[in-house]
């Protein structure tokens, strides 16, 4: 059985390591669970191990809002203090306090 313990938390705001976007962090997969498809669309040589927590953000960079699946190898904490301003974040974070948001939801 694999054991995995993510490093960061639901409502932690991070940065990607090599991309300029940041975001809000709404769920947590153990390891990788997206389609092979879309891992195979990542260049053979920056493709991240699939062995390791892959989070969900509601993400935001200069020119819009989405959601990103990132890899925790390609994370960082973000250091600005700087909320997100994704719309969706309102509907499922509190307000945002040292660098996170409380949850606002039930989880499963």
């Amino acid at each position: 059985m694999l054991k995995t313990r993510a490093k960061f938390h639901l409502g932690q705001v991070v940065r990607h390591r090599k991309h300029p976007f940041r975001g809000v962090i709404f769920d947590v997969d153990p390891e990788f669970e997206n389609t092979d498809e879309w891992y195979e669309s990542i260049p053979e040589g920056s493709r991240p191990r699939k062995d390791q927590p892959f989070y969900h953000l509601l993400a935001e960079n200069d020119q819009s809002y989405y959601v990103a699946y990132v890899s925790e190898q390609n994370l960082l904490l973000d250091d600005t203090g700087e909320p997100v301003g994704h719309p969706d974040v309102d509907g499922m974070f509190g307000e945002f306090e040292d660098g996170s948001y409380p949850l606002q939801f039930a989880l499963n």
